[in-house]
């Protein structure tokens, strides 16, 4: 196209949510000579309308001018998001070779995608006037509900309609009284959950540890650091975070804590409302539209104080920016798997060296690349060693289960030890992550396998359900109990999964309680708050879960805790597998003995001589994680080397592995700086959702090296014309390899 200058006309180059990363430029409306950058508009795409960020403001344009459409609608007066957070957003774009106008809109409420204005819904709220101040309130001692409102009203400051109607009845006729007297004023202002006026806990007296890990982390208060909170489990790691909070709250500024899982939020909140008398707000993708909307208008405008989220809450932006923790930093949850695939530990930490202020990442367990870089002296590494109170350590119990007999999982030691807890009024947990009743259905006559016909995998029996399903795609069938194959035989489960162990547990304990916490039995709403709050007042004997069990939770009573199946993740072709399944081992652990009484952790297992297990379990985590950081610099593995993983997927079983030889041919002529090219190979699960799938593994010594020549080649991946048969992706740093 020919290049077009003009004086009179603004030229908006806008990013636009599509999977592809380019700007498109458009004319300002007419009389408006001024955007800001980073506000959102309303332009047309196509034969439709689109919202997109404005990224850059320009006289020229390498299309002609009379080509060009104009912005339909300016969203915003000013941008919703500061210079810093624009430069963070553009940063992501960059190193996850993601488009831009995806990445602005992964940041953005789903609300203000749509165009939605970005405004506070609105309540009433009501304080004293002039005369209340002046006025006893025994004066009112002869109407009692006025009183005992006026007294609310008086000791908080102001309090909100919907406060009131949370914690008062029949309180309107009192307030219209109050206002009918000049004794108090209503006045609208945006809605803000949380009461700010509830009587808050005092902090717990901290231990040695404890008191030495909060000095340090309130020292980097005000400046970018990183610093790496490993707490074994119980050692009162959330009582670190809250104490250096109250400091930030004391400043004047905003904190953002992220969490792995949304299951761990209520818990968490609830502890943080007990203690902070400030307005808290939450984000995670189970609330809905209006109330993400508003838990990031809350922390933009600084109304709130503090943010509790899952990865996606890391971009909402601050206007008093403290403090960044991340709990339980090397859950796999923090990488996004999906999309933008970025990692929200290593964003949050970018984002900290932006606006310049500390990041803490806190766990019992953490992540070989942290530990890494806490060696580097890259990380402030801070140890908390001890069980906070009277807690002691569970003691650790390996049983061999080769050659033995099994009650659905069960072995006879674990049982009886499972009766001499119930025996003593205390919990069991039993943990298995693997739901449904069992993972494959089997023809004892033929061998004929129940398969799902969209991906190469079995279907899982859910017996409860009366139905066969497929745990990748959704696909299910109504379970049968004869072989469509050969008409005549018998089908039988093979393998083990919660619904299973379920009934053995129920036919062996018949006078407990048993609770299973996974998936399938938590969908309903509440009903995982309800199962824990049984739990924790006592009413479940017996707790059977998966990993929705091992994190955050803290089960006063539970003294065994017992993993059944502990060799699935011994023997994988990811070399992740281990480490997570060490991390795994000791947050199930960490459920035992967290009160004063004792734990016992049993590991059922085929292989008791392998060695990072025995490793594990005789000298702990950290010892564990040395072994394994010498392996992966052995094999040149992250973190000694830097990865991305290029995967392709469609119907035509051809089309993806032929696109994936031409990424490789076109890697080959801009190769210059040594990156390893493994593949293209078919997937580990071939084929899934009716899709066939290949990948690409890039590895390469030097990060700088990777992103060069990912720089090169990922803008010429949209041109290829083998692109057009496929969907396509890149990963950088990816944390598993399916």
């Amino acid at each position: 196209m020919a290049n077009s200058t003009t004086q009179n006309l603004l030229i908006i180059k806008v990013a636009i949510a599509i999977p592809i990363d380019k700007l498109f430029d458009y004319l300002a409306p007419q009389n408006i000579n001024h955007i800001a950058i980073g506000t959102r508009v309303i332009v047309p795409f196509g034969k439709s309308k689109k919202v997109g960020f404005v990224v850059d403001k320009s006289k020229n344009s390498d299309i002609k001018i009379d080509r060009l459409k104009q912005v339909i609608e300016v969203l915003d007066d000013a941008p919703l998001i500061n210079k810093k957070d624009f430069q963070l957003l553009q940063w992501a774009s960059r190193y996850y070779h993601y488009p831009l106008g995806e990445v602005f809109s992964a940041a953005f409420p789903v609300s203000l995608r749509k165009g939605k204005k970005a405004i506070l819904p609105q309540q009433t709220v009501y304080r004293l006037s002039a005369k209340g101040e002046c006025l006893n309130a025994e004066q009112l001692k002869r109407t009692p509900k006025q009183q005992q409102i006026f007294q609310l009203i008086q000791s908080a400051k102001y309090l909100s309609s919907s406060i009131l109607s949370q914690t008062e009845t029949n309180w309107r006729p009192a307030i219209k009284t109050l206002l009918a007297k000049d004794l108090i004023l209503a006045e609208l202002q945006a809605k803000v959950p949380g009461n700010p006026v509830a009587d808050t806990e005092k902090p717990l007296q901290a231990n040695d540890q404890q008191s030495h890990a909060i000095n340090q982390l309130i020292e980097k208060l005000g400046q970018f650091s990183v610093s790496l909170l490993e707490g074994i489990t119980g050692s009162g790691k959330t009582e670190v975070y809250m104490q250096v909070i109250q400091k930030v709250l004391d400043l004047g500024q905003q904190v953002i804590v992220l969490l792995p899982e949304i299951t761990l939020t209520p818990q968490l909140e609830n502890r943080f409302k007990q203690r902070f008398s400030v307005v808290i707000s939450i984000s995670h993708s189970k609330l809905t539209e209006t109330q993400r909307h508003c838990a990031w208008l809350e922390m933009q405008q600084g109304q709130s104080a503090i943010l509790l989220g899952t990865r996606s809450a890391l971009f909402t932006p601050l206007k008093n920016p403290g403090l960044i923790i991340l709990d339980e930093e090397h859950d796999s949850s923090f990488k996004q798997q999906e999309g933008f695939r970025f990692s929200a530990r290593d964003v949050a930490i970018v984002r900290g060296k932006l606006l310049n202020i500390p990041v803490i990442l806190g766990t019992a367990t953490p992540s070989l690349e942290s530990l890494h870089n806490a060696e580097k002296k890259r990380y402030q590494l801070l140890h908390l060693s001890e069980r906070a109170g009277s807690a002691t350590k569970p003691e650790f119990l390996l049983f061999d289960i080769r050659n033995k007999k099994l009650q659905d999982g069960l072995s006879e030691p674990l049982i009886n030890h499972i009766k001499k807890t119930l025996a003593k009024k205390q919990q069991v947990l039993l943990f298995l992550n693997r739901r449904g009743f069992a993972p494959v259905q089997i023809c004892h006559n033929c061998a004929w396998v129940a398969r799902c016909h969209r991906c190469d995998t079995s279907l899982v029996i859910h017996a409860n359900d009366g139905v066969l399903r497929c745990h990748h795609c959704g696909y299910q069938q109504h379970l049968s109990t004869h072989c469509p194959a050969c008409k005549t035989g018998e089908l039988r489960p093979i393998g083990l999964g919660t619904e299973r162990v379920e009934r053995r547990l129920i036919e062996l304990f018949p006078q407990h309680s048993v609770a299973r916490l996974d998936r399938d039995s938590t969908q309903g709403k509440g009903s995982l708050e309800n199962h824990l709050d049984r739990i924790t007042q006592g009413k479940i004997d017996i707790i059977l879960g998966t990993q929705m069990l091992a994190k955050g939770h803290h089960f006063p009573n539970v003294t065994l805790v017992a993993i059944l199946d502990v060799d699935s993740g011994l023997f994988s072709i990811d070399f992740h597998a281990i480490e997570k399944l060490a991390q795994l081992i000791i947050q199930v652990a960490g459920r035992a003995g967290r009160a004063e009484k004792p734990g016992k952790v049993i590991l059922q297992t085929r292989q008791p001589e392998h060695p990072l297990l025995t490793i594990l379990l005789k000298q702990g985590y950290n010892s564990f994680a040395k072994k394994a950081l010498i392996e992966r610099q052995q094999a040149d593995l992250p973190p000694f080397s830097s990865q991305a993983l290029l995967r392709s997927y469609a119907k035509n079983p051809s089309d993806p592995l032929i696109f994936l030889q031409k990424v490789s041919q076109l890697i080959q002529q801009y190769n210059h700086l040594n990156t390893q090219v493994l593949g293209p190979v078919s997937a580990p699960m071939a084929k899934r959702v009716g899709n066939f799938h290949f990948q690409l593994l890039l590895q390469n010594s030097q990060r700088k090296n990777l992103q060069s020549l990912l720089d090169q080649i990922i803008p010429l991946l949209y041109s290829l014309k083998e692109s057009k048969k496929v969907r396509w992706s890149v990963d950088v740093d990816p944390v598993d390899l399916y």
